[in-house]
């Protein structure tokens, strides 16, 4: 069986989940979507309960931190960066 896996966004996830949920076996809902035991739950676990607006929010919050992230990275070399510079002998000639 080759690999066929597809990457789903948050929308197409909380419509799987609901389609779960709503009286369907879980196993034809993994069947028909070809997605995993092990990948239905652990995005039951984060997406359970949310909807459009919720989603939307977990998104501009991710991005937000990634956004934090590389800034973060950026201050962090530049003070590697001062404290080299600053450890270098700099008397004059």
């Amino acid at each position: 069986m080759g690999n066929t896996s597809k990457r789903y966004s948050e929308e197409e996830i909380v419509r799987i989940l609901r389609e779960g949920q709503s009286g369907t076996a879980v196993s034809e809902v993994l069947r028909k979507y070809n997605v995993s035991q092990d990948t239905y739950y652990r995005w039951k676990r984060k997406y359970s309960g949310m909807d459009g607006e919720h989603l939307r929010r977990l998104k501009e919050l991710e991005a937000e931190n990634s956004k934090l992230k590389r800034i973060l990275a950026d201050r962090m070399l530049d003070i590697e960066a001062l404290k080299e510079i600053n450890s270098k002998n700099w008397s004059s000639p």
